[in-house]
């Protein structure tokens, strides 16, 4: 599954995350962790539970799309940027097993001021290509708070 010359660093989580799709924080997510590549793509090598299966035996629609929505935004913030989905689009080719070993591969395909075009594969470990897809991103800004329970105004 992985390349023998490839050359993969840990991608750092912030350590109360509870993103469903990353946060180690949160008991019902699907705990993702990611690799940074010398080509500044981001790489994970997933196992994902029948819990999250459609057809027994492949992982549900929604998942798939939620893990090529997360590749492709860990890929936006490897690069720098927080930024939040605004268009998502997903090519299901082939049934995606569960309960076996994948690997999602993201990268940015280019950059416009605050707007990010990124795109994602799934693979399984005879490297078939099983979904992908590409997405917009919109750089936000962190959300601040004033008073507890009021958002501030800026």
């Amino acid at each position: 599954m992985t390349e023998p010359h490839e050359n993969l660093t840990p991608l750092a989580h912030a350590a109360r995350n509870r993103c469903f799709g990353c946060g180690q924080a949160n008991p019902t997510g699907l705990h993702l962790e990611f690799l940074l590549a010398e080509d500044h793509s981001v790489v994970s090598f997933p196992t994902i539970p029948d819990s999250f299966e459609g057809p027994v035996g492949y992982l549900h629609g929604g998942i798939i799309a939620t893990l090529l929505d997360e590749t492709m935004s860990k890929a936006v913030r490897a690069s720098g940027h927080t930024a939040m989905t605004r268009h998502l689009e997903v090519d299901y080719l082939r049934p995606v097993p569960s309960g076996a070993p994948l690997r999602l591969e993201g990268r940015i395909a280019r950059n416009e001021g605050r707007k990010h075009w990124a795109q994602a594969k799934i693979l399984d470990a005879e490297g078939a290509l099983l979904a992908q897809g590409k997405g917009l991103f919109i750089e936000v800004r962190p959300r601040q708070t004033g008073k507890v329970g009021s958002p501030s105004e800026d």
